[in-house]
């Protein structure tokens, strides 16, 4: 079951990290259609967000078309989004391209930062990276 990371010190909306990490969630075929979403209940007794906020997100990805929620049952996956980068032999190359750049002393947000800038140089145009 997919368990939410809530970073108070993103700057980023919480029901937006929570949508985020969906759709991340769903890109690498971490969730698949038919899988269900933690319940509100369960994602506020594992982060301490407000359930409002949890309900505030699913509203979001229900929207978008991503999630269908059946009363009494849950919250459900309706599609996936893009392939299955997970299973792509360039998944290795990244993994291994992070433990160096970790070896060479570079902190998380200094490898996110230096790889979110070379996405946006070489995707530009493309919508959400």
């Amino acid at each position: 079951m997919l368990e939410y990371r809530i970073d108070r010190r993103s700057g980023i909306a919480t029901y937006v990290q929570i949508v985020q990490q969906t759709k991340q969630a769903l890109r690498l075929g971490l969730l698949k259609p038919g899988d269900k979403l933690p319940t509100a209940r369960e994602v506020v007794e594992a982060t301490a967000i407000n359930p409002n906020t949890v309900l505030k997100a699913y509203r979001e990805l229900e929207r978008e078309g991503l999630v269908e929620a059946k009363r009494g049952l849950g919250t459900f996956i309706r599609k996936s989004l893009g392939s299955d980068p997970a299973e792509s032999p360039l998944h290795g190359e990244l993994a291994e391209w992070a433990r160096r750049a970790r070896d060479a002393g570079l902190e998380r947000d200094d490898v996110a930062a230096l790889f979110t800038s070379v996405l946006e140089q070489h995707f530009k145009g493309d919508g959400e990276a």
